[in-house]
């Protein structure tokens, strides 16, 4: 049975089932009240059904004989078959309570021993058989240890995606959420055929960083226009290799600028993962004027000049040219600057966050204010960094992938006050603190390109 609340018609279901967040999906079975369990599937018509299904039912078919096992790898792209000499054993609840929640693969399992033999296997083995690349993948469970939950999720993950992944808008979840922190992308453009032939020698370098490497194709050609701008590329510069880690968000490119190889491809990828090669970040040039105007514009190669400048307190907005909210406060801060122009010590500046990008932090949302106060030893240039709610161009918010930005240092102040002349006033001729009572600060933007919006709070 499905049915539905409206939480703020109903405010004590609400807080009975730590509603926080709409829409929030919870499954109840069999009249237990105290233990529903949270919906993690996804959020349309088929993947909920199955979701469902994986629940009320079994999760994953138990196999006979050999005709129902290749009746099953036939009905699927990426089939999963768990072999266990004893059905009873806990390693068969673990593989089925993974299967419970794999919804994109078809799960089997089967004690038959003449099936054991048809596949080459002695022993207690999960086996992923694939119709692409090299077409199968064993999981040996391990006799003394048995089968790990998590080992065995990286494993299939791993083995169940391509050698070479082609980017868009059905791949990039799964691009994302393959737990693979290295993504190489190979940037052509398709309609052209010397560009089409690169791809042989690309995929022929993906075999050995299996699992550390995740190889991804981007068509210039397409609507991948996000990911170029991630990366401060043009579609005219591809053929080209970019490298980014997920988790601390550095870009790498390669250098020397040779042919793109199997060997390049390799070699680029280890330059990397060694260390070797330092990574960039984007920025535009300074532009002639940019001390002119009472608000003073920044760019990546002139920020830590001016925000690290110890004679100065500098006060930054880190904005997007496309939020709403940094348009809205904009007048407020031409304003502060206005006022506060003649103050040798204080200087008020704003960044493009989009276009530019800081070793020493990352930028979680927009509008983002920071206050870098005067004083020998008040700043410091980087310190660990962090990693923006961001993935190549393709940002979310909501508790989807991306990860948090990382700490700002006690000398740097991040601004939460109210976005008005007089709080921002208040706040600078106190020395970067607010009065106790200061409102918070309004709603802020995530970054660019969300692919799903906010869900709404209570």
């Amino acid at each position: 049975m499905l049915a539905k609340v409206d939480g703020p018609a109903e405010p004590e279901l609400t807080e009975e089932f730590g509603v926080t967040e709409y829409p929030t999906l919870k499954f109840f079975r069999d009249g237990n009240r105290t233990h529903p369990e949270e919906y993690t599937g996804p959020r349309e018509a088929k993947g909920i059904a199955e979701w469902l299904k994986r629940r009320v039912g079994s999760s994953a078919t138990r196999l006979e004989d050999e005709e129902g096992a290749r009746a099953l790898m036939d009905a699927g792209d990426v089939v999963v078959i768990g072999f266990f000499q004893d059905l009873q054993d806990k390693d068969v609840a673990t593989f089925l309570a993974l299967a419970r929640d794999a919804l994109d693969v078809t799960f089997g399992f089967t004690d038959r021993p003449q099936l054991f033999q048809k596949f080459g296997l002695s022993k207690d083995t999960v086996v992923l058989f694939k119709k692409f690349d090299e077409g199968r993948a064993d999981f040996p469970v391990e006799e003394e240890l048995g089968l790990d939950l998590g080992d065995l999720s990286r494993f299939l993950v791993i083995h169940s995606m391509h050698l070479v992944t082609e980017f868009n808008s059905q791949t990039s979840r799964r691009i994302f959420s393959a737990k693979i922190l290295n993504h190489l992308l190979l940037f052509v453009n398709q309609t052209l055929a010397s560009h089409r032939e690169l791809l042989a020698g690309f995929r022929e370098a993906a075999p050995p960083l299996r699992g550390q490497v995740l190889f991804v194709v981007v068509d210039v050609a397409a609507n991948n226009d996000h990911v170029l701008r991630y990366f401060g590329l043009k579609a005219e510069e591809a053929p080209t290799l970019r490298l980014v880690n997920i988790e601390t968000t550095k870009k790498y490119a390669p250098t020397g600028g040779g042919p793109i190889s199997s060997a390049s491809v390799a070699a680029f990828c280890q330059t990397v993962l060694s260390g070797e090669l330092k990574p960039y970040f984007l920025s535009q040039e300074v532009p002639p004027d940019w001390d002119q105007r009472p608000v003073k514009t920044l760019v990546g190669k002139n920020f830590e000049q001016v925000a690290f400048d110890e004679t100065k307190n500098v006060f930054v907005k880190f904005y997007a040219p496309w939020c709403s909210h940094c348009r809205e406060m904009a007048p407020a801060w031409e304003a502060l600057a206005e006022k506060y122009r003649n103050h040798e010590d204080i200087i008020i500046a704003e960044l493009d966050a989009t276009a530019n990008e800081l070793e020493a932090f990352a930028v979680p949302g927009f509008p983002t204010l920071k206050y870098f106060p005067a004083g020998q030893d008040r700043k410091v240039r980087s310190w660990g960094g962090g990693s923006q709610a961001c993935l190549w161009g393709w940002c979310w918010s909501g508790g989807d992938p991306g990860a948090p930005s990382g700490p700002t240092p006690p000398q740097i102040m991040e601004y939460k006050g109210s976005r008005d002349l007089e709080s921002f006033s208040k706040f600078l001729d106190s020395g970067g603190e607010l009065p106790a009572e200061e409102p918070t600060a309004p709603f802020q933007e995530p970054l660019a390109n969300a692919s799903m919006g906010p869900r709404e709070e209570l």
